[in-house]
């Protein structure tokens, strides 16, 4: 089992900035893939941006030059760089971790881009 837990979410103007971050623990041994989804509501949960064990990284093309994912693994973590946030950024944002074809979600943190 891996467990995943986010911080850093909250409520921000149009323009600010926040970082989340996703502290994996238990199992993690091969976790292949971290990662970050968001949902907003009445809408899909989709993909923010994806980063492998070897630090190739993947984004929605939605938040390309805003959003920075990046990972320490000796820290078992990953986080979110969000600049120039948007209101349509406006969602609950889940950590994703992959591990042998397995998908690990965390509980979501809430982010409000607002003025």
């Amino acid at each position: 089992q891996v467990q995943l837990v986010e911080s850093g979410g909250g409520l921000v103007q149009p323009g600010g900035s926040l970082r989340l971050s996703c502290a994996a623990s238990g199992n993690i041994f091969s976790i292949h893939v971290m990662g970050w989804y968001r949902q907003a509501p009445g809408k899909q949960r989709d993909l923010v941006a994806a980063i492998t064990s070897s630090g190739t990284t993947n984004y929605a093309d939605s938040v390309k030059g805003r959003f920075t994912i990046s990972r320490e693994n000796y820290k078992n973590t990953v986080y979110l760089q969000m600049n120039s946030l948007k209101p349509e950024d406006t969602a609950v944002y889940y950590c994703n971790a992959i591990k042998m074809g397995t998908d690990y979600w965390g509980k979501g943190t809430l982010v409000t881009v607002s003025s």
